[in-house]
């Protein structure tokens, strides 16, 4: 069947006149006569024109014999994402509660909205839900703050400074105790690390009752495969199969909370110690895989393939912005500026502006600040106070640690502690658990009411709950950086055997000594 053929037959079904067929495609009657006697074909517009208004393939109109129903050409299609197949991180729109708490805790002026992100949150994936969250965003994004919200709380570095509170710590690092310090902090971090990470997740309306079921509480060791005795993994709602433990494992195993560090390492060797926000994006990008990052270090990946460069990358639908994951990232900046928590507070804020704002930097910053003191001092409130100097004292985070500090210099007790955290932050709400905030005063407690006794003080960060993993490891690296290498029982150290795995392009898995021996080398010369 010749063109011409098609054409008539698609006419008479439609039951048009040759003169109505003219008028649909803006010819002339003539035209569409010459066109069905196959005296002349029309242009290639006109055959686009009437494969689209009778949809059928171009192949079809041109050679009667095509398979296809429906035609292929790009003016004929609709791309979309599969909204459904999204990843709750990936898809801001599944994380309007989250967003409506982080904005209010902020002081942004949006109760109004309220109903409207109940409303939105609860539509199922598709593009209506990812349109209506856009709208929200830019609601979010132009709020204004509420009259009289009591926090001062800038995103940026000068503005960061200038509310700071100074508390001066004398001493300077002992060049020959310098490598047992670094070395503690790396095995003090991989101790608390593994630590918690056998239970990361677990709540503690669990994690107590499994503790206590295993002779292990209050907690004392790490927990073993030895401990789920017949039918006890059964009881708990936890997948307590499947996780790592210390008696299975050869050395420590992957986990973001020790990749960050080697990271941040590669980062300083790559770019050097004045790196850029921006290189720590590039370095991100290369050497490791999206499902790598998680919450807000997910949303900042992807806005970085995006196009948005740091602080934006930081700010475009990042509901996470002030999560723990920025506190996680900090210890290298403190590890190779001993003495010096400015500088070590700098580095850091460099890091956490690509993917955090405010108190989330804030954390970072504290925590590297709080390693540079440890490298001077073994007294903890020293410690604690000297991190807390290199934040705004008009924060909420900085009125948070302040709070545990003061509780414990007038007597509160360690139970007492820790329920007012558990009282003031839900475990089971996923924005409390894995807050800054929340983390941070679990973190102050179990430095205080540990009294730098390694094991006890790693241990309450984890039986507390919260993010169990975290804690423990910035607890196990403030403390390892403290008492030195020597400092840390081998009990904690043994499962290692001087490796750690690593999920970084490049690295794989590598001795601790051996990124014990590059971080000296970062360290300034003075």
């Amino acid at each position: 069947m010749h063109i011409g053929n098609t054409i008539h037959q698609l006419r008479t079904t439609a039951k048009l006149s040759q003169e109505q067929f003219a008028e649909l495609f803006h010819v002339s009657r003539q035209s569409v006569q010459k066109w069905e006697s196959g005296t002349a074909q029309p242009e290639l517009d006109k055959l686009v024109a009437i494969a689209r208004h009778f949809d059928v393939s171009l192949d079809a109109l041109i050679l009667g014999n095509d398979n296809r129903v429906v035609e292929e050409m790009q003016y004929n299609k609709t791309v979309k994402p599969s909204y459904a197949n999204m990843h709750d991180w990936e898809f801001y729109s599944s994380n309007l509660q989250t967003e409506y708490r982080q904005s209010v805790e902020e002081g942004l002026d949006i109760e109004a909205y309220k109903e409207l992100f109940d409303a939105v949150r609860l539509l199922p994936k598709n593009e209506i839900k990812k349109r209506l969250g856009d709208i929200l965003f830019d609601i979010v994004l132009h709020a204004k703050q509420k009259e009289g919200y009591p926090y001062i709380e800038p995103s940026d570095l000068e503005g960061i400074r200038a509310l700071r509170h100074p508390y001066t710590v004398s001493g300077a690092a002992d060049k020959n105790h310098l490598a047992s310090k670094i070395g503690g902090a790396w095995l003090g971090r991989i101790c608390g690390c593994m630590l918690g990470k056998t239970v990361e997740g677990m709540r503690t309306d669990e994690l107590i009752p499994f503790l206590k079921e295993s002779d292990n509480y209050p907690m004392h060791r790490y927990i073993y495969r030895s401990d789920l005795r017949e039918g006890v993994a059964e009881k708990y709602r936890f997948p307590l199969k499947g996780r790592p433990y210390a008696d299975e494992i050869d050395g420590m195993p992957v986990d973001d909370d020790t990749n960050y560090v080697v990271l941040a390492q590669k980062i300083v060797e790559k770019y050097g110690r004045a790196f850029t926000a921006l290189d720590v994006a590039r370095a991100w990008l290369k050497y490791q895989p999206k499902d790598a990052y998680c919450t807000a270090e997910r949303v900042a990946f992807c806005n970085f393939v995006k196009g948005y460069e740091p602080p934006q990358s930081a700010i475009y639908q990042n509901p996470y912005r002030e999560w723990i994951g920025a506190q996680i990232r900090g210890d290298y900046f403190g590890y190779i500026n001993p003495g010096d928590p400015e500088a070590a507070a700098e580095m850091a804020f460099r890091d956490a502006s690509i993917s955090h704002v405010k108190n989330g930097i804030y954390g970072e910053m504290w925590v590297a600040a709080m390693l540079a003191v440890a490298a001077v001092t073994d007294d903890i409130e020293d410690i604690i106070r000297g991190g807390l100097a290199e934040i705004p004292h008009t924060s909420r985070l900085h009125e948070a640690i302040t709070g545990i500090l003061e509780g414990y210099r007038n007597g509160v007790s360690e139970i007492a502690c820790f329920a007012h955290i558990h009282e003031r932050f839900d475990e089971h709400s996923g924005h409390d658990w894995c807050h800054t905030i929340s983390n941070a005063m679990v973190v102050t407690a179990a430095l205080l009411y540990g009294k730098g006794d390694f094991g006890r003080s790693i241990c309450m960060a984890v039986e507390t709950g919260f993010d169990t993993d975290c804690n423990g490891a910035t607890v196990g690296s403030i403390l390892g950086l403290a008492k030195g290498a020597a400092g840390i029982p081998a009990y904690w150290t043994e499962p290692f055997k001087d490796i750690l795995h690593t999920s970084i392009f490049g690295i794989g898995t590598v001795k601790i000594s051996d990124r014990v021996k590059l971080t000296l080398s970062h360290i300034k010369q003075s």
